[in-house]
């Protein structure tokens, strides 16, 4: 990553996530001041402890420079732990926000700039990338005040006791700096590279947990864990390459200290034999020198902490400032229902990993209060036509009106206020039962809930549930049948109670007993409202008002069942086949 990356990332996190929070850092950078100080001054009482107590053998030296060392200690280890505490705070309280941003950029993203990227890789962000800039800041910050603070501090008791050996032992310092500046690079790419792994193993983690019936019943266990096995093992060989690095300056750090230690003993003794300085002067330079170890080191590999804190931060606010391709238009007015009627003029749509069109020059009319059929084989672009109306994906071009309101004019919150879905791939959480259903109306009563239920046919089979309505369901409603999940996703759309209602293969998973109550439900759901219904059991769309035969994207027939078996050879061949079967 290039300086100007870097300088422009921290310049951000400083901006919109750490100045807020100037007065805690103002509050590190007193204390480790504190902590320099305090450190400076544990080398400098060996000047007069060892001239004072050894050599002068001063009783009352002997009493006050022990006490003046321990409240150095003191002083020193509880500035440390303080201005610890408040960093360590720091972090975790920008981790929260950026936790925070994150989620609600995911929340209001349009489902097809989600579907860019694997849903492992966004879970490696939240876990992985965030982390990385917690400890940018509790680690980093914190580790640039104190020990550059320390450092100077302790160089100029250096310069005070012997200025001469002062500028020998700076000689390091260049070289320090050099290995800080190329360590730093090579761990940029490092982290580049291991997060990239890191968010390919959890989209393998990930699919694994979804798939786990087809995984099992294809018998695909062998080849899954090969998968794994090979995400992890790069996975690893990135980790271990990146702490190699971290870890590469100590040797480094510890060879040029070695040669610092060897040149200054050898000429301090020169200093010493023409008298230029004292034993109890030596002794405090060499504490000072020494105690300047431990701060240059750390200082040495900052570096490599700014390059995986900035690499992170790339990564976290290419999510958070992604452009949302599908918003509200500039003070768009709500929706105003009056007939709930929907026109389709023109509808070309294209999905973005797609060769051909899914929708070609798509024109109909939907009567409001009135139920539309949409029929055809698979592919033929029924589920796109669903999935525009609440704009989940916008059309590349032509205009779809409810009422004769553009819907890309209106708000979107009452665009979707106005519309409930009841799908084939049922979404339940991991909650209760009445949670879930009260999810589409979280102010809705328990009576309401059970309400709904009743006519989704779906209250007799939580009756019989461990807890009822208060029973914990599973990940997507595991501990459920398919049909009994149908019927609660069904009950959530009865209680929202919109105008416009979109059944897609609503009662696919449904066995003949259930079906029936369904289609009982459904009819009271649907009564005097706009609904538009993919299915393929014709006992479902043969009540429709109007059916449309789909096929490749266009229209090919519209008419009521009975008119389209007589008229069209291609339903007439869809209800053969399935009256057949």
């Amino acid at each position: 990553m290039k300086l100007e990356k870097i300088i422009f990332y921290l310049k951000r996190l400083y901006k919109n996530y750490t100045k807020q929070y100037l007065n805690k850092i103002l509050a590190a950078l007193f204390l480790s001041i504190i902590v320099a100080g305090s450190t400076s001054a544990t080398a400098y009482l060996l000047d007069p402890a060892i001239k004072k107590i050894f050599i002068d053998q001063d009783k009352t030296y002997a009493i006050m420079v022990p006490i003046l060392i321990i409240l150095a200690f003191a002083s020193k280890g509880i500035s440390l732990y303080t201005a610890r505490s408040i960093v360590i705070v720091l972090g975790h309280r920008i981790k929260e926000k950026l936790l925070n941003e994150m989620t609600n950029s995911l929340l209001m993203k349009d489902i097809q700039s989600i579907e860019k990227k694997h849903s492992g890789k966004y879970i490696a962000h939240f876990l992985y990338d965030v982390g990385m800039i917690q400890q940018l800041v509790s680690t980093g910050v914190l580790n640039i005040m104190k020990d550059s603070i320390t450092l100077i501090a302790l160089a100029s008791l250096m310069f005070y006791q012997n200025w001469k050996l002062a500028l020998f032992s700076l000689i390091m310092m260049p070289f320090a700096a050099f290995v800080a500046k190329s360590l730093g690079k090579r761990m940029g790419k490092a982290t580049k590279a291991s997060t990239e792994s890191t968010g390919s193993f959890s989209k393998i983690i990930s699919e694994i947990l979804k798939a786990t019936k087809i995984i099992k019943i294809y018998q695909k266990e062998d080849h899954e864990k090969g998968k794994a096995e090979t995400a992890i093992r790069d996975l690893t060989d990135k980790e271990i390459k990146m702490n190699k690095i971290l870890i590469r300056a100590t040797p480094v750090m510890e060879i040029l200290t070695g040669i610092m230690i060897a040149g200054f003993i050898y000429f301090s003794g020169f200093l010493i034999a023409r008298g230029e300085i004292g034993l109890n002067n030596f002794f405090s330079f060499l504490a000072a020198m020494m105690l300047a170890y431990q701060p240059i080191r750390s200082l040495a590999t900052i570096n490599m902490i700014i390059y995986q804190g900035t690499v992170a931060a790339e990564r976290i606010f290419g999510v958070i400032d992604e452009k949302i391709i599908i918003s509200n238009a500039k003070n768009a007015p709500d929706l105003k229902i009056e007939k709930s009627g929907l026109n389709f003029k023109n509808i070309n749509f294209q999905y973005i990993s797609g060769k051909e069109s899914a929708v070609k020059n798509f024109d109909l009319d939907i009567e409001g209060g009135k139920m539309t059929a949409l029929v055809g084989h698979s592919g033929a672009g029924k589920s796109t036509i669903l999935n525009l109306i609440p704009r989940f994906y916008d059309p590349q071009s032509g205009e779809i009106t409810i009422d004769n309101q553009k819907i890309k004019e209106i708000s979107l919150g009452s665009l979707r206020k106005s519309i409930s879905l009841v799908s084939q791939d049922v979404i339940l959480f991991d909650d209760s039962v009445i949670n879930n259903v009260r999810y589409a109306k979280l102010s809705a009563s328990e009576e309401e809930v059970i309400e709904a239920c009743k006519q989704a046919a779906a209250d007799d089979f939580i009756k019989n549930l461990p807890l009822k309505y208060e029973t914990i369901i599973g990940e997507n409603g595991i501990r459920l049948s398919g049909g009994e999940k149908q019927r609660i996703s069904i009950a959530r759309a009865i209680l929202k109670n919109s105008p416009i209602i979109l059944l897609d293969e609503a009662t696919s998973s449904l066995d003949s007993e259930s079906e029936s109550k369904v289609q009982n439900a459904i009819l009271n759901l649907t009564q005097n409202r706009t609904t538009i219904v993919i299915a393929h059991r014709f006992s479902t769309i043969r009540k429709a008002d109007k059916i449309v035969l789909m096929s490749k994207g266009n229209i090919l027939a519209i008419g009521t069942h009975d008119k389209l078996l007589e008229n069209s050879r291609e339903y007439k061949n869809l209800y053969q086949k399935q009256i057949l079967n």
